[in-house]
C-alpha cells in the first residue's frame, strides 16, 4: 500500500553477550532509523533452547538483552520489542509450516550441519529451527529481515516456504528480503582480528568490548588488542594490518570522521595513543547505555511492563495473521 512503512522483523537469541560489534553493526543504526520503518525486535528465546540452556541464565539473558535494546535507544513506543515465547502464534504457525516443508530442505541447511557436528545427540528442534524462524518472519508480513551472512540461507528458505504455501493455499505471505549490513562485518575480535567479533565468545575477556563493561574493563581490553609490528596507523585491507584497521574502524564508526581525517589525526603517533583514544570514544559512547541499562535492571517492574506492552502490540499483528493461516489450511473456527 502506498505510503505504508517498510516492515522489518529482527530476531536475536538471548545467548552470549552483546558487544560493540553488535551495537555499531546493527543496534545503533536501528535506533537512528526506527522512525523510518515499522520495526519488530524479537528476543527469540524459543530458538535458544534448540541447544541446552541453563534455566536461570536463559531468563537473565532474555531480560538483559531487552534492557540493552532499550538502553541503547530503541523506543518501545516506536519499535515493538517483545519476547518470542510471549506470543504463542509463533509456535502455532511453526507447526503448520512444518506440515508443508520437506525434510530435505532442512537437512541441507549449512548452520544445521555445523551445529549438529558439535552435538552428541541432535534434537528435532535444532533441525526445525529454520521453520520457526520462517514463522517468526511470515507472521508479520515482514519486508526486510536484517541478518548476518550466515543467516541469509534461512531467509531464502523462508521465501521458499512462503512461496510453497502461497501456491497451495493462495496468496497469504509477503516474500521477505534479507538485508545484510556491510558495516557489521567490519568489527573483528580484538584478540584475533582475522575473525569476526562474536556474541558467543564475548565472555572471553580479550575478545570483545561488551556493552555492559565498566570503563576500566573497556580500556584494559582495548589496550590488549592485537596490532602489528609496522607501527603505521592507517586503514588497510592487508591481513597483517587487520588489528590496527579494526581499531580505526571502531573509532570511525563512533566519531563519524572520514578515513583521511582520522589518518591525519594519528599521523606520527604510536599504537598506545591510538588505543587510548579509541578507548576514550568507546567509553563515552557506551556510558549512557550502561547507565540506562543498570537503572532498568534495578527497577525490574518497568522492564516487565515494557515487554508485556511489546507482546500485546506484536499479538495485534501476529494473531490475526495466524487466524488467516488456519482458515486457509482448513481449520474450523473455534467461535
Amino acid at each position: 500500500m502506498k505510503g505504508q512503512k517498510t516492515r522489518v522483523f529482527s530476531g536475536v537469541q538471548p545467548t552470549g553477550e552483546l558487544h560493540i560489534g553488535n551495537y555499531l553493526g546493527a543496534i545503533k543504526r536501528w535506533v537512528l532509523q526506527q522512525h523510518e520503518k515499522e520495526n519488530y525486535f524479537c528476543i527469540v528465546d524459543m530458538h535458544a533452547i534448540t541447544v541446552f540452556q541453563e534455566v536461570e541464565k536463559l531468563r537473565n539473558r532474555t531480560r538483559n538483552l531487552a534492557a540493552l535494546y532499550i538502553a541503547a535507544g530503541l523506543d518501545p513506543k516506536v519499535s515493538t520489542i517483545f519476547v518470542q515465547s510471549h506470543v504463542s502464534a509463533h509456535a502455532e504457525c511453526c507447526w503448520i509450516l512444518n506440515c508443508l516443508t520437506p525434510v530435505g530442505w532442512l537437512e541441507r541447511m549449512t548452520q544445521y550441519k555445523v551445529k549438529a557436528e558439535s552435538q552428541k545427540s541432535v534434537t528435532t528442534g535444532l533441525l526445525d529451527y529454520p521453520i520457526l524462524q520462517a514463522a517468526d518472519i511470515l507472521l508479520y508480513d515482514a519486508n526486510e529481515v536484517p541478518v548476518g551472512e550466515d543467516q541469509k540461507q534461512h531467509v531464502e528458505l523462508t521465501r521458499d516456504i512462503a512461496q510453497r504455501f502461497n501456491r497451495i493455499y493462495g496468496e497469504t505471505f509477503v516474500l521477505p528480503n534479507a538485508v545484510i549490513p556491510e558495516i557489521g562485518a567490519r568489527i573483528k575480535a580484538l584478540n584475533d582480528p582475522s575473525r569476526k567479533m562474536s556474541k558467543s565468545q564475548a565472555h572471553i575477556r580479550d575478545h570483545a568490548i561488551r556493552l555492559i563493561d565498566t570503563p576500566d574493563d573497556t580500556r584494559e581490553v582495548i589496550r590488549r588488542a592485537v596490532t602489528d609490528t609496522d607501527r603505521i596507523i592507517r586503514f588497510s585491507n592487508e591481513p597483517k594490518h587487520a588489528g590496527v584497521n579494526n581499531l580505526l574502524e571502531i573509532y570511525m564508526l563512533i566519531t563519524g570522521l572520514d578515513r583521511t581525517s582520522i589518518e591525519q589525526h594519528f599521523s606520527g603517533r604510536g599504537y598506545s595513543q591510538l588505543k587510548d583514544e579509541v578507548a576514550d570514544v568507546v567509553i563515552e559512547e557506551l556510558r549512557p547505555i550502561r547507565e540506562r541499562y543498570l537503572k532498568l535492571i534495578s527497577q525490574g517492574s518497568e522492564l516487565i511492563d515494557i515487554l508485556a506492552f511489546g507482546a500485546n502490540k506484536a499479538k495485534e499483528i501476529a494473531n490475526p495473521k495466524l487466524e488467516q493461516i488456519k482458515y486457509k489450511v482448513g481449520f474450523m473456527a473455534d467461535r
